[in-house]
C-alpha cells in the first residue's frame, strides 16, 4: 500500500516538471537538449490533449485509490496545478499571432493589409484533424532514380488541371538523418491546398546511409521534377516556392539561395531549381562555427554522420553547405521563422541568418521570433501551427500578388 501511495507523488511531480518545460525548457546546453526537446515539444504545442489525457488518467486512478491518504492528496493537488500549467501554455501560444504577422506587415508595407483582407479566413483545425489530410488530398509520386525519391502532391481533387496554381515544395526536417515526409507541415499544405494550391512534400536521402551532398541533390532533382511535371496536376511551374523546418530549413534556404549550381545537378545541369519565395523554418544555416552552445557537438555530428569528413581538412565543404555564406543581392523573397525558446537550435542562428540576407538581398526578407515556441512548433494543428500557416500562406499571396503587377505591367 505504502508504494501505491507513493508511485502516485512522483508521477505528479514528473507532470509537473514536463509541464514547466513546456513553459521555459529546462536546458538548453549539450546532449540534454534532446530530451528537453523530445518530452516539452509535444506537451507545449499539444497541451489540450495531454492534459485531457491526464485528467482521464487521474479519474481512473482516482476511482482505484491512488490519491487516498495524505500523500495521495499531495499527489493530485499536483496533477491539478500541472494541468492550470498547461492551460496557461495553451492560452501563452493562441495570443501569439501578432508576432507571424507583425513581420511581415512592417517588411512589406501596405501592399501586404490588401493582400491580407482578400484572403477568407480560416478556423485552426485542431490539433488532429490536419493528420487526416493527407488522405483527402494527396497522391503519390516517383520524382528521382533513388528508392526514396518519391513526393505526395497535395490538390484539390475539383482543381482544374490547366488551373496554373501557386505551387509549394514542402522540404521535411529530421537532422539530415530522418527526412519523414510524413507528417510534417501538414497544418501548412492543408491550409494551402484548401485554398487552391498544390503543394508537394518530398522525401529525400538521409545520412548515414547516405553522404552530403546527397540531400541537397534531390531538393534540387525534386525542384526539377516540379517544374517539369506539375502542370500536369493544375500547378504553375513558373510559380514554385519553397519551404521547409530544421534541417528541411537548412535545404530550404539553401536551395533558394544557390539556383542552377551545376555542382549539386548532377545529371541535370541545364534544369531550372530557381524558386519564386523561400520560407525556411527553425533552420540551421551555419555549418562552420564551432563556438557557441551546442556548436562542438553539432560539428561533430556533421563530421561523422552527415559529411564524413573531418572539419580541419575540409572546410570548404562545410562552408558551401552553410546558407550565410550564400547570401545574394538577387536572392528571392525569404520569410524565416524562429521560436525564441528552441533548444535544438538556438534562436541566434535563425536571427543572424536573417540579418544577413537583409544586409544584400534586393528583395524583402522579413523574420519573426515566435515568443515561447520550442523547435517544430508549426508541426501540430496547434496555435503555433495554425498560426503559421495562416502568415506563411499571406507572406506567399503577397508574393504571388506582387509578381502578378509586374507581369502585368
Amino acid at each position: 500500500m505504502t508504494t501505491r501511495r507513493r508511485y502516485p507523488l512522483l508521477r505528479a511531480v514528473a507532470e509537473l516538471v514536463n509541464a514547466g518545460n513546456a513553459v521555459r525548457p529546462l536546458g538548453r546546453k549539450g546532449y540534454v537538449t534532446i530530451p528537453v526537446f523530445a518530452f516539452g515539444w509535444p506537451t507545449g504545442e499539444a497541451a489540450p490533449v495531454v492534459a485531457g489525457l491526464s485528467m482521464a488518467d487521474a479519474l481512473r486512478r482516482g476511482l482505484r485509490g491512488d490519491f487516498n491518504g495524505r500523500r495521495g492528496r499531495i499527489a493530485l493537488a499536483l496533477t491539478a496545478l500541472s494541468w492550470g500549467v498547461l492551460g496557461f501554455v495553451y492560452r501563452r501560444a493562441a495570443q501569439s499571432q501578432p508576432r507571424f504577422e507583425d513581420p511581415l506587415r512592417e517588411t512589406l508595407g501596405e501592399n501586404y493589409e490588401a493582400v491580407v483582407a482578400k484572403e477568407r479566413r480560416h478556423r485552426p483545425g485542431g490539433v488532429l484533424r490536419t493528420s487526416w489530410s493527407r488522405r483527402r488530398y494527396s497522391s503519390t509520386v516517383r520524382y528521382g532514380p533513388h528508392r526514396v525519391n518519391v513526393a505526395d502532391v497535395w490538390r484539390r481533387a475539383d482543381l482544374p488541371r490547366d488551373g496554373r496554381a501557386p505551387v509549394l515544395l514542402q522540404v521535411p526536417g529530421g537532422a539530415w538523418s530522418i527526412g519523414m515526409r510524413r507528417p510534417q507541415a501538414y497544418p501548412l499544405m492543408s491550409h494551402l491546398a484548401e485554398r487552391g494550391w498544390v503543394c508537394v512534400s518530398m522525401a529525400y536521402r538521409v545520412s548515414p546511409r547516405n553522404t552530403w551532398p546527397a540531400h541537397i541533390v534531390d531538393v534540387k532533382r525534386a525542384l526539377a521534377w516540379v517544374k517539369e511535371n506539375i502542370a500536369e496536376y493544375g500547378g504553375d511551374p513558373d510559380f514554385v516556392a519553397i519551404t521547409g523546418g530544421s534541417a528541411g530549413g537548412h535545404l530550404t534556404a539553401l536551395a533558394a539561395l544557390t539556383p542552377n549550381d551545376p555542382q549539386w545537378q548532377p545529371g541535370f545541369e541545364d534544369a531550372d531549381t530557381s524558386v519564386v519565395a523561400a520560407v525556411p523554418v527553425y533552420g540551421r544555416y551555419d555549418w562552420f562555427s564551432s563556438r557557441g552552445s551546442g556548436r562542438p557537438e553539432f560539428i561533430a555530428f556533421l563530421q561523422k554522420w552527415v559529411v564524413k569528413r573531418r572539419f580541419v581538412e575540409n572546410q570548404q565543404v562545410y562552408l558551401d553547405a552553410s546558407p550565410i555564406t550564400k547570401v545574394r543581392a538577387d536572392a528571392p523573397p525569404f520569410f524565416v521563422l524562429h521560436g525564441e525558446d528552441d533548444s535544438i537550435i538556438p534562436i541566434r542562428e535563425g536571427r543572424a541568418f536573417a540579418e544577413a540576407l537583409k544586409e544584400v538581398s534586393e528583395q524583402p526578407v522579413a523574420y519573426a521570433e515566435i515568443p515561447h515556441a520550442q523547435h517544430a512548433f508549426d508541426f501540430f494543428g496547434s496555435p503555433h501551427g495554425h498560426f503559421t500557416a495562416t502568415a506563411v500562406a499571406h507572406f506567399l499571396d503577397w508574393v504571388k500578388a506582387t509578381r502578378s503587377e509586374l507581369v502585368g505591367r
